[in-house]
């Protein structure tokens, strides 16, 4: 959107892009903005493993204390415990050091509102403009006004309190192995599951600094299914390095993924009357088979443009109580502002509980469809929608699949590609009209 923030705050290779000068910044500018109205502003920070975010954490609360705000740090938690912990605390904002998924080198920071909910475009863009702003010579407090720093890490405990009170089943019988990518779960998660009386193996629980998301976690679910299969276990769950997201293995190794599991989750509150409006909240990213399974069990899917943030606009807007994408990100929000990975798997648990089946069964109650997404980079993504080559390949591609499929072509947020992305009743019918379609935004815009 702007010079710094993106679609999930600001990210970049940390102390090459995101460096702490900005960091310093940032929280100067966050301090700023929030003491307009408070006079010692409160910002709690939780970061995720990597080596690079002490460094950052510094930086963010000493820019914090430059302008007079109190930074209360966190430690290592998940993503959705600072944007819980902000509302208990009572304070101004929270900030997250993470770049969730992406490998250790990468780091971000995320801000949320001291409601629980991320910063609106608009707070963002003030922001930026106070960073632009900066300026050494600048005014700042001095003596009793300089800000502080408290360290409570042991706030962790509430959150965790708060979780196992989101679920009303007993989880003893159940055998599940937990992989916590060596990220911001590897404390919380394990203990939850625990308390609830499940037996719990946990693997990929010891971060280094370095080994966030390596081969581990959400985005490589090799290990997990594995070792589901080894330990005869009846699931396991896989989180990513900021926690804000979860998918599933069923017992018999098989991946189960976010659309399946807010189905799982839609049909158990439907059966309940415990879905407003009986609608679900899906992006166009969401699988035909989402669809069509809840269409048959009566309920309805309003559709989202792709991120966690549009899919909660639009949950707020209409008061709708569950939403989510492909990827994980699911938000409760009879329980919570945000997408929250370990909360997501404890409903998911707690419906598998209630059924009285096995994970498998549960997730067969929705038909996945082929589905096949190809990422063009790209110089430019400026004006694809009205290249005439482009938009001639993906209509012919519509014609072949009819009604029985369709095609999604699309921009990403965060990264110079075209997204090409196709769902019908083969793959290899897919493979042909996607990799057309891609050869001709690449030659296009490439």
């Amino acid at each position: 959107m702007g010079k710094f923030f993106g679609t999930d705050g600001v990210r970049g290779v940390a102390n090459k892009e995101l460096t702490p000068e900005l960091a310093f910044k940032l929280g100067w500018a966050a301090t700023t903005y929030f003491g307009r109205d408070h006079e010692k502003p409160v910002i709690a920070i939780g970061r995720d493993t990597r080596i690079s975010g002490q460094m950052l954490e510094a930086s963010l609360a000493s820019g914090i204390c430059s302008a007079g705000g109190q930074a209360i740090l966190l430690g290592v938690v998940p993503t959705p415990a600072v944007a819980y912990l902000a509302g208990k605390l009572n304070a101004q904002a929270g900030v997250v050091i993470s770049a969730s998924h992406n490998p250790y080198p990468d780091n971000g920071i995320k801000f949320f509102a001291g409601s629980g909910y991320k910063l609106s475009d608009a707070v963002e863009a003030e922001l930026e403009e106070l960073v632009i702003s900066y300026q050494e010579e600048m005014e700042r407090p001095i003596d009793g006004k300089i800000g502080t720093i408290d360290h409570h890490h042991d706030l962790v405990k509430q959150y965790i309190d708060y979780l196992v009170k989101t679920v009303d089943v007993d989880f003893s019988g159940l055998k599940l192995v937990v992989d916590c990518a060596h990220g911001a779960s590897y404390e919380v998660a394990p203990v939850v599951y625990k308390r609830l009386g499940a037996e719990v193996i946990v693997i990929n629980n010891k971060p280094t600094g370095i080994n966030i998301n390596d081969h581990c976690g959400s985005t490589h679910m090799e290990q997990l299914q594995e070792t589901v299969i080894l330990h005869k276990a009846d699931f396991g769950i896989a989180h990513d390095g900021d926690a804000d997201r979860c998918l599933v293995v069923d017992e018999q190794g098989n991946i189960i993924d976010g659309d399946q599991m807010m189905v799982i989750c839609a049909l158990d509150r439907l059966k309940q009357n415990k879905l407003k409006d009986n609608t679900l909240v899906a992006t166009v990213m969401s699988n035909i088979g989402l669809y069509q399974a809840i269409k048959k069990a009566g309920g309805r899917v309003e559709v989202a443009a792709v991120g966690d943030r549009y899919v909660l606009e639009l949950m707020l807007e209409k008061s709708f109580m569950l939403g989510g994408e492909q990827s994980g990100h699911v938000i409760f929000a009879e329980h919570s502002t945000t997408g929250d990975g370990v909360l997501t798997a404890l409903q998911v648990i707690a419906a598998l509980k209630k059924s009285g089946k096995k994970m498998s069964e549960l997730a067969a109650v929705m038909t996945r469809y082929p589905q096949l997404l190809v990422n063009v980079r790209v110089m430019s993504k400026n004006g694809w929608e009205e290249n005439e080559a482009i938009t001639n390949a993906i209509a012919q591609g519509e014609k072949e699949l009819g009604e029985e499929g369709r095609i999604l072509v699309r921009p990403s947020g965060t990264e110079q590609l075209i997204r090409v992305m196709a769902e019908g009743p083969d793959m290899p019918t897919l493979e042909t009209i996607v990799n057309n379609i891609a050869n001709i935004v690449k030659r296009e815009q490439g």
